[in-house]
């Protein structure tokens, strides 16, 4: 290769990989998996939705980037501080709605408002549905009013930004400025805070101790839930700041070898994949009602099961097989990427720096959409705002400067501390994706929150049972490799 590059710097590029392969390859197809063969294609409808307006919403935010800094803004910075303004008060207000109004407190988990159309609301019904064809619960307005806040918030930070360039003509690279470094730290504390208190704590359980009235005690938990997810949403704010002012400070003194790279991400790559998944989400319904009818060497018995012949689709889903299938294209397709990647490192890296971190940041916000039901989304707020640690971290080691390495050879201590950080590395993210609990997720360590305050147990039921294993390995074996990787940076070992 015509550089080399420090020991420390490979290590940060090989755990951004690392993440991206463990979600691309394994918590995404399990979840298209297990919302593909549910006994009701609620899921399905709900995350292909997700997933395609999070595509469609990294690649507006890619144009707009593209539109104001390609070199220089074709249309007035402020018009996107005009619009971003409402999206993202009009986001908090639908959130707000969706989770506060509406709720039945007697229900086992009341989702309020939150999804759309109502099992009660009828709506010119077609194929059965509720809203034509559109069976119950298939639109997330929570989903829906988050991404309006994130989209707005981006208008909003990239306008200002462009606006403050105007008006300032130093174009270099100023590194990890004390600003980013200040948002990622306040981010890491809060994130931490939250993962001590939620371990300590449940929040159903807090709720009872002020009250034993299932009522009072359910708005109570859901007050609870608002000041630890308000919390939570300064955190990932905070480090999506640091993420995207990294980036563009990355790209800045190199925007013509960049920028089109970066659209192209957008056009090629989120776009199609956003488009894809919204007509998905579209049609699925009648496509598995035409499914169910082929009768050619019995594919539709193979690849779709309804459990009622009188409620078609309302009452179909797709056979394990159809899940096999749809797994090996989609596991397929993200491992030939992830080969690419490897191949075009040499002679296209700009490809897969700003490719990489690109999608560590839209899988970080991807497993947030996707996991904003009542008792999920408190842990997908949580993942989310690790995931964009990691994704600004990767982009501030991506910087030239960064590479200089020393001038001792690696040895047999530098060896070990590579070894060691990758192995505690990978140890702290086995037990990271223990902690969700979700259902595509397989919980390999134990993970129960309430180890002081447990949840409360439903009347005649024994207490439940807590257990803080995989946070107290995930804080252990993330130490171990802080250390290791912090002696390996300090010798500045070379390749």
């Amino acid at each position: 290769m015509p550089e080399q590059i420090s020991w420390a710097r490979a290590i940060v590029f090989a755990v951004g990989f690392f993440f991206i392969a463990a979600l691309l390859i394994g918590q995404v197809p399990g979840f298209i998996y297990l919302q593909l063969t549910a006994a009701s294609l609620s899921g399905a409808e709900q995350g292909s939705l997700a997933l395609g307006l999070t595509c469609l919403g990294a690649f507006i935010v890619i144009q707009v980037i593209v539109m104001l800094f390609d070199p220089k803004p074709v249309v007035p910075p402020i018009i996107f501080t005009v619009i971003g303004l409402p999206l993202s008060v009009g986001g908090i207000a639908l959130m707000i709605w969706a989770t506060a109004t509406g709720c039945d407190p007697t229900q086992t988990t009341p989702t309020c408002n939150q999804y759309f159309p109502l099992a009660s609301q009828h709506i010119a019904p077609l194929l059965q549905g509720n809203f034509l064809w559109f069976q119950p619960a298939s639109i997330d307005f929570v989903m829906l009013g988050a991404l309006l806040l994130g989209l707005g918030a981006a208008l909003i930070f990239y306008s200002q930004l462009a606006i403050r360039e105007q008006q300032n003509p130093d174009r270099r690279d100023p590194g990890t400025t004390p600003g980013i470094r200040f948002m990622i730290i306040a981010a890491c504390v809060l994130l931490v805070v939250f993962l001590i208190f939620y371990t300590l704590v449940s929040d159903q359980g807090l709720a009872y101790r002020f009250t034993s009235d299932p009522v009072q005690a359910y708005w109570i938990q859901k007050i609870i839930d608002y000041i630890l997810a308000t919390i939570l949403g300064i955190a990932i704010m905070l480090t999506l700041g640091a993420f995207a002012l990294r980036l563009h400070y990355l790209m800045r003194p190199v925007r013509k070898r960049t920028m089109h790279i970066l659209y192209a991400v957008g056009a090629l790559g989120f776009a199609q994949l956003g488009a894809i998944l919204i007509l998905f989400w579209l049609v699925l319904y009648p496509l598995i009602t035409w499914m169910h009818t082929w009768t050619f060497i019995g594919l539709g018995s193979y690849l779709t099961i309804c459990s009622n012949s009188l409620q078609i689709p309302g009452s179909c889903f797709f056979t394990p097989e159809a899940g096999y299938i749809v797994d090996a294209i989609v596991t397929g397709n993200f491992f030939v990427m992830l080969m690419a990647a490897i191949w075009a490192w040499k002679d296209h890296r700009n490809v897969v720096v700003i490719g990489g971190v690109v999608t560590v940041a839209v899988l970080a916000l991807a497993t947030l959409l996707t996991h904003l039901y009542p008792t999920e989304f408190l842990i997908a707020l949580l993942l989310c705002g690790g995931a964009l640690v990691l994704a600004t971290i990767w982009t501030s080691v991506a910087r030239r400067e960064f590479a200089v390495v020393g001038e001792n050879n690696l040895g047999c201590l530098g060896m070990w501390l590579v070894v060691g950080t990758c192995l505690f590395t990978y140890l702290a993210a086995f037990a990271f994706f223990s902690i969700p609990g979700f259902l595509e997720t397989e919980p390999n360590v134990p993970f129960v929150s309430g180890t002081l305050i447990g949840p409360h147990p439903p009347a005649g039921q024994p207490p439940v049972l807590t257990q803080a294993d995989a946070v107290v390995m995930f804080i252990l074996m993330g130490l171990l490799a802080a250390i290791h990787f912090y002696f390996l940076t300090r010798s500045r070992y070379k390749v």
